[in-house]
C-alpha cells in the first residue's frame, strides 16, 4: 500500500471528548474514527487489524470443529420471550426497534436463542450431535457507560460461538477444548501470558461463567489472583467462589483487567424452555446441552494497544500488525527509484509493505511510522546506497541493524 492512495492522514489530536488511550492512538495513527461515545468507524488500517484478529481465531475455531455461519442482526420478539431475556429487566441493554408493519425487533446483542430456533431444523437424532457454529458478526448493545474507547463499545466485531451436546460430559469435553483454543488465540494476539481464565458471574446467561481478563490498568474490571495455583477470580463473585474454589481472601491478589473472552455453560435450560430436543439411541426425546463462546474482536484490539503501545505509538505484534514493513525513502531520486525497486520486490515476494511515498520531511514519516506501529521500518537513502545498504529498524525494541539486500530479503521473507 503506497500512502499517497491512502484517504486517511495521522494527526497529532484526537477528539476532546476521547479519555482512552486505545482510542486517542487509533484516532491520531489513522485506524479508526470516532463517530459517537463507543460507536467508531474502521478506516482502511484498522480494517486490516480486524481481518488479521479475526483470521487468527478463525484458525483455531476451525481446529476445534467449529463451522463458520453468520447470523443476522435483526431478531424475534418471540424467541428471546421464550427464555425471558426479552424483558428490559433481565437484560438492560438491547436495542430494539420495530418494522413498518409494527412488529417490534431487537438489534442482535447475542445469538444463543435464535442459534437454538434455527438449529431446531437440522438436529433431529444423537447422529445430528454435536454441532458447533461460530460467526463473526456487528453486535449492538445499549451500555450505559462507554469511555474506554474500543475497549467497551455500543457497536463492537465480535466472535460468538454456539456448541450443542447429547451430554452435560460432551458439553464439559468441548468447554474445556474452547478454553485451550482461547488461550492460543491470545498467546498469537500478543497478550496471552497476561490473560486469565476467570471464574465470573453469568449475568445475563447462566449464573457463573468463565471470563478471560488481561492484566491492564485501563480496563474496568478487577480480578483476584492466586498466581501459584494459577486462579483467577472476578470481584464480582469472589465471596461465593472462594468457597467453591477453597481459597482465602488473603491468599489472593487483586489486579486491575479489560475482559477479552467468555464462555458460558447453559446446561439444557436454554433448549428445553425452547423446545430443541433430540432422540436417542434408545429412541427416546432426551435434552441437548448448550455451550455459548464469545471473544471481542474490536475489544482485543483495543486491549492489544493499550497494552503494547509506548511514548511515540503503537506497537503491533507482527501477526496482527495491517503490514509488516514501513518502507520509506529519502533523499536523491535515485534513493526514491531503489525505495520504489525494493517495495515491488518485497510485495511480489508475499511481504505486506506500506511505502511512504509521500512528499513530507523524513522526520515526519519516521514518526508516523512509530505512530502506526508497523514491526520493521525499512529506511532507504543515499548514505546507505552508497554502500549498497539498507536500514532496519525494529519497531517493539528500536533495534536497527544495517543489511545488505540479500540479507534484508532473509530477515524479512
Amino acid at each position: 500500500m503506497r500512502l499517497t492512495n491512502l484517504f486517511t492522514k495521522t494527526s497529532k489530536d484526537s477528539p476532546a471528548d476521547e479519555v482512552s488511550k486505545n482510542a486517542q492512538l487509533l484516532i491520531k495513527a489513522g485506524f479508526v474514527y470516532k463517530e459517537m461515545a463507543g460507536v467508531y468507524a474502521y478506516l482502511p488500517l484498522g480494517l486490516r487489524v480486524i481481518e488479521k484478529i479475526k483470521q487468527v481465531v478463525r484458525e483455531e475455531m476451525n481446529a476445534i470443529n467449529s463451522q463458520e455461519i453468520i447470523m443476522t442482526g435483526l431478531q424475534r420478539k418471540e424467541i428471546w420471550e421464550q427464555t425471558g431475556r426479552w424483558d428490559d429487566t433481565v437484560v438492560d441493554i438491547w436495542f430494539k426497534t420495530k418494522l413498518k408493519d409494527d412488529t417490534e425487533v431487537g438489534l442482535g446483542w447475542s445469538h444463543e436463542e435464535p442459534i437454538v430456533e434455527m438449529l431446531k431444523q437440522y438436529v433431529k437424532s444423537y447422529k445430528d450431535l454435536p454441532i458447533s457454529v461460530y460467526q463473526f458478526q456487528t453486535k449492538m448493545r445499549n451500555e450505559l457507560r462507554a469511555k474506554s474507547g474500543i475497549m467497551r463499545g455500543r457497536e463492537f466485531v465480535m466472535k460468538d460461538m454456539y456448541s450443542l451436546h447429547t451430554s452435560a460430559e460432551d458439553l464439559d469435553n468441548y468447554y474445556n477444548q474452547v478454553i485451550d483454543a482461547y488461550k492460543r488465540v491470545y498467546d498469537r494476539l500478543g497478550i496471552g501470558s497476561d490473560t486469565y481464565v476467570t471464574f465470573a458471574s453469568g449475568g445475563a446467561f447462566t449464573k457463573f461463567s468463565h471470563e478471560f481478563q488481561t492484566i491492564c490498568d485501563a480496563g474496568e474490571d478487577v480480578i483476584y489472583l492466586h498466581r501459584g495455583r494459577n486462579i483467577a477470580i472476578n470481584e464480582e463473585v469472589l465471596d461465593d467462589a472462594t468457597k467453591e474454589l477453597g481459597v482465602s481472601r488473603e491468599e489472593l491478589e487483586a489486579v486491575k483487567t479489560a475482559e477479552v473472552g467468555n464462555i458460558f455453560n447453559f446446561g439444557s435450560q436454554k433448549t428445553d424452555d425452547m423446545g430443541l430436543k433430540f432422540t436417542d439411541a434408545s429412541g427416546q426425546q432426551a435434552s441437548i446441552y448448550l455451550g455459548s463462546y464469545g471473544i471481542g474482536i474490536t475489544r482485543a484490539m483495543g486491549v492489544v494497544v493499550e497494552k503494547l503501545s509506548d511514548e511515540k505509538g503503537i506497537v503491533w505484534p507482527e501477526s496482527i500488525a495491517p503490514a509488516k514493513v514501513y518502507l520509506i525513502g529519502i533523499g536523491s531520486d535515485e534513493a526514491i527509484k531503489k525505495a520504489d525497486e525494493l517495495y515491488k520486490d518485497l510485495s511480489d515476494r508475499g511481504v505486506e509493505v506500506i511505502y511512504d511515498d509521500r512528499d513530507l520531511r523524513p522526520g515526519q514519516k519516521f514518526a508516523d511510522a512509530e505512530l502506526m506501529g508497523i514491526p520493521y521500518r525499512i529506511t532507504v537513502s543515499d548514505r546507505l546506497l552508497a554502500d549498497n545498504n539498507f536500514e532496519l529498524t525494529v519497531r517493539s525494541s528500536g533495534e536497527t541493524s544495517i543489511l545488505t539486500h540479500d540479507a534484508l530479503l532473509d530477515k524479512l521473507v
